[in-house]
């Protein structure tokens, strides 16, 4: 065992099964950190839950306002006060190792018992980190490096949860390390990204991990129409009517049909043939029309065109970024998201790319949870991947900093949750409510993490652990300077223009 810290008291209601408190012998012991003491055959462990100091001489108010006002200086100087002050460490019990095995507690440890620092192997083990797990940091006050099992952490999902400016992309940028840094022995799986800000372009520069790392600007992202199937097209537009997706369906089964033998076929030809369509009212077919013409503003579906290509790009070991943030509309994002998420799954159903990983940043507008059907177009495909991923080896990681607004049904499937900063009330509940590992306890505490600190909860984990996030390896990269270096260069370039202006004149 480590260091002794204390010595268990008896209290009205402990030592319990589940509590027990500690006088500290010396040196600091702090809220969250994991100690142990000898139980039987084995040793309890439990983390510090609460620390507060006491003193005999100040436990009654009357008195010490007494003494306070009298001339004499006070308590302190005519008591020896200072001697009878103690810190009190409250423990909450997680279990007991005896042997191999970790158990729940079923006898209470003895009032007299020595308290000693968690020992560091022992430890990692109760938490139940590996060696060959992915280091995303290590335990606040212990030398003992959070090394997460990828399997664990995302064979069942995963949820990065906080507000705005917490550190989620800096710990999503420290799990893609990670991801990418692993060895084909240890398994390895392919890496997308839905990148919205153009936070994640630093990886294809960096000189480590930019062999291993592709970079799709959204505006490039293109596929052939005939590898589109109706169901796909009507999902992007819920609110076509049954004849027209009767029209739909049967114009893009006849060109499959005709073209079979072709390069492919155009959008412009999808539209012939919906004007050739046999349909007793014109009006079904000007609404189909409309409603296509949409799609092809988007410029997406192409006649052979293909980018990126799943089957060659998403390989063991690589990142492959589709770099949103050119993108304006919502609603061709959401198609987007919807598009590659199906060919993903698809794809690896058929065994034709490896097991994956789907990151998707602002997950919350992608599967809102109170949106109509036309407002959430990604949201199905998301949902479905959620339910069933797991049993062909595909993974999402959503990240949101709303995620009272994220779909209940995903967020609930995702299994563990690394919680980082969240202060909303209505974020905290929804939180609450969809993470079974998540107690009173744990949730008080987020309101008060620092920006890098974060709870891990759920699958990936034995019991809920606080963690420091480590720094980043890769060069960070994010598209948009600093905002007072985006303000001096404004300036410049108006004063360079006026100058230029002047000359000119």
């Amino acid at each position: 065992m480590g260091e002794q810290l204390g010595t268990v008291i008896a209290g009205e209601e402990s030592p319990s099964t589940s509590e027990f408190s500690f006088v500290v012998k010396g040196g600091v012991v702090r809220k969250g950190q994991y100690v142990q003491l000898k139980h039987g055959d084995g040793s309890m462990f439990g983390f510090v839950s609460e620390v507060y100091k006491a003193n005999r001489y100040y436990e009654r108010a009357e008195s010490v306002a007494e003494f306070e006002r009298g001339s004499g200086g006070g308590m302190s100087s005519q008591f020896p006060s200072d001697s009878w002050e103690y810190v009190i460490a409250v423990v909450k019990v997680l279990g007991v190792f005896s042997g191999k095995r970790f158990e729940r507690a079923f006898s209470p440890p003895s009032p007299g018992a020595a308290v000693h620092d968690a020992e560091r192997g022992v430890l990692r083990s109760f938490l139940g980190f590996e060696d060959a797990g992915l280091h995303l940091g290590s335990i606040e006050h212990h030398d003992v490096p959070a090394r997460i099992s990828m399997t664990r952490l995302l064979q069942k999902h995963l949820a990065i949860l906080a507000m705005s400016g917490a550190g989620k992309s800096h710990l999503a940028g420290v799990l893609l390390e990670e991801l990418l840094s692993r060895r084909k022995e240890d398994g390895r799986v392919a890496v997308v990204v839905v990148d919205i800000h153009g936070e994640y372009g630093g990886f294809a520069h960096d000189p480590v991990f930019g062999r291993q790392t592709t970079v799709i600007e959204g505006g490039d992202i293109a596929i052939p129409l005939r590898k589109i199937h109706p169901e796909a097209i009507m999902e992007w537009l819920p609110h076509l009517s049954a004849p027209q997706r009767d029209v739909l369906r049967h114009c893009l089964s006849a060109l499959r049909e005709e073209k079979k033998g072709a390069a492919g076929y155009s959008f412009k030809e999808l539209m012939a043939a919906v004007d050739a369509a046999d349909v007793s009212k014109d009006d079904v077919k000007r609404a189909l029309k409309r409603s296509l013409s949409e799609l092809k503003r988007y410029r997406f579906l192409s006649r052979k065109t293909e980018n990126p290509k799943l089957a060659a790009q998403v390989r063991p070991g690589g990142l492959l970024i589709l770099d949103f943030s050119p993108i304006d509309s919502l609603r061709k994002k959401q198609i987007l998201v919807s598009l590659m998420a199906r060919r993903l799954l698809s794809l690896r159903k058929k065994g034709k790319i490896p097991p994956f990983m789907l990151l998707i940043e602002e997950a919350h507008n992608f599967a809102r949870e109170k949106a109509e059907e036309s407002e959430a177009v990604s949201r199905a495909i998301i949902e479905t991947i959620a339910r069933e991923g797991r049993k062909f080896g595909a993974s999402l990681c959503l990240i949101s900093q709303r995620p009272v607004n994220l779909s209940t049904t995903a967020l609930s499937q995702c299994n563990t949750h690394i919680i980082l900063r969240v202060t909303n009330p209505n974020d905290l509940d929804h939180i609450q409510m969809s993470s079974e590992g998540i107690d009173a306890r744990v949730a008080k505490s987020i309101t008060s993490l620092k920006v890098g600190e974060a709870i891990v909860v759920g699958e990936a984990v034995n019991y809920p652990v606080f963690i420091s996030v480590r720094d980043r390896k890769s060069e960070k990269r994010e598209k948009g300077a600093p905002l007072h270096m985006q303000a001096i260069a404004f300036e410049e370039k108006q004063e360079k223009n006026a100058k230029n202006a002047e000359a000119f004149l």
